[in-house]
């Protein structure tokens, strides 16, 4: 597949948010069909990295739908935002800033604490299995926007995990990934058990 009109179309189909904050980028020699880091505070784009001799393999609709997700999850990770965790995190910095320029160490390593703790929580929040399938239901809003149903768009996004593995050559989903195709089926209206709440947060 040729990168650059591939990424052309790509970037036509993301929205606004995505276009500004992510950045697609070519990188034919890694493993994975599509790579992200988790974005630090001080990032300014979020690169995509896709390998896309193995992109190719998937479906127009799966590509449509992986990268929705991906940006989604992107997009999603708000560092400063109203939020408690942030609030701390804030906080315990300016803090600890103070307690530095005052030569306080009990107090740069309490404010510190604090910093490092919200920043965790901040981190685990983002990885956690709500965050995912947020970002699937997201992306599957997105796509309605872009012509799919909301069935189709979680068909389509429930193949394109399940192709991924093959792909890639893993042995199995793990777990988030399972219980993102149990909600992507209840979407889709192939099951009718969704995922409950409590796992949702794990």
């Amino acid at each position: 597949m040729e990168p650059t009109s591939e990424i052309r179309r790509l970037l036509d189909i993301m929205p606004a948010s995505g276009r500004m904050m992510t950045k697609i980028i070519s990188k034919p020699e890694q493993a994975k069909v599509v790579d992200t880091q988790f974005p630090l505070p001080w990032s300014g784009e979020r690169p995509i990295w896709i390998n896309f001799d193995l992109w190719g393999r998937l479906t127009r609709p799966q590509r449509d739908l992986i990268l929705l997700q991906t940006i989604s999850w992107l997009t999603g990770i708000k560092w400063f935002k109203p939020d408690l965790y942030q609030g701390v995190t804030v906080a315990g910095f300016l803090g600890a800033m103070v307690e530095l320029v005052q030569g306080d160490a009990v107090g740069v390593i309490v404010a510190g604490g604090l910093t490092a703790l919200a920043t965790t929580q901040i981190w685990r929040s983002t990885r956690s299995s709500q965050s995912q399938l947020d970002a699937d239901e997201a992306a599957i809003k997105i796509a309605q926007r872009r012509g799919y149903s909301e069935v189709e768009a979680a068909q389509h996004l429930l193949l394109a995990i399940e192709t991924l593995a093959k792909i890639e050559a893993r042995p199995s989903l793990n777990f988030i990934e399972l219980l993102r195709c149990q909600n992507l089926r209840a979407i889709a209206g192939l099951s009718p058990m969704g995922v409950p709440e409590t796992i949702k947060r794990e």
